[in-house]
């Protein structure tokens, strides 16, 4: 069956060395539905619905605020990444994420996309403050972020770290204000990456890393429960 991409943007820079050995053609989406995953899902079975000859078709997403939930494979089969959002996949493996998690459970993750959309808490500080009062909008923000920690910057390489380092650090800034936050940086690995698009094409049912949606399935949320 031909193979196809379906992915975030922010995995581009990952994926695209290996897409170019194999040839398989790839539609990169928008950052935006990092905002606004109750969006995601139409908009990606959209792009499904367009492929018109029956493929396996590589997700390159995370669950995503369950952005990925209720979308159908139809005549096709997906692969998908058995992963709740894109750090597992930047950090290069469901281990290192948890390995992550388990020293700093309150971390506030900031990405290539998510810095690109605006998903941060400095720009909903600001939108917030165009709705309502100070208070109200201080108290909103305490509610949602007073718990974290750390702030920490993800990036594929070197380059893109130095890239959105400065944007990072506005956000990092306001945060260490506001809670006492610190500030750190990881370059992730492109290994989850690496086998989502050159060996997880083969496999004809699911694993600890992919989900295996055969044609007339659907992505459901207890999927990725371990």
């Amino acid at each position: 069956m031909p193979l196809y991409i379906l992915a975030c943007r922010v995995l581009q820079s990952m994926m695209e060395p290996y897409l170019r050995e194999a040839n398989i053609p790839a539609t990169f989406m928008e950052y935006g539905f990092h905002r606004t995953p109750q969006l995601m899902t139409p908009a990606l079975q959209e792009e499904l619905d367009r492929v018109t000859e029956p493929s396996v078709i590589i997700m390159g997403y995370g669950l995503c605020g369950n952005g990925l939930a209720g979308l159908k494979a139809g005549q096709h089969t997906l692969i998908v990444p058995r992963a709740d959002d894109c750090i597992t996949l930047l950090l290069g493996s469901y281990q290192s994420y948890i390995t992550e998690f388990t020293a700093e459970p309150g971390t506030y993750y900031l990405t290539k996309g998510w810095l690109e959309s605006g998903s941060h808490p400095l720009k909903e500080y600001r939108e917030l403050l165009e709705k309502y009062d100070k208070e109200t909008a201080d108290w909103i923000m305490d509610e949602q972020y007073r718990n974290y920690k750390r702030v920490v910057l993800v990036a594929s390489n070197q380059e893109e770290l130095d890239a959105y380092r400065h944007k990072a650090r506005e956000v990092a800034d306001f945060c260490a204000e506001r809670w006492g936050y610190r500030y750190e940086e990881r370059i992730g690995s492109d290994e989850f990456v690496k086998k989502l698009v050159t060996v997880a094409f083969q496999l004809t049912e699911s694993t600890d890393d992919f989900l295996v949606i055969p044609p007339g399935g659907e992505v459901k949320q207890e999927m990725y429960w371990r």
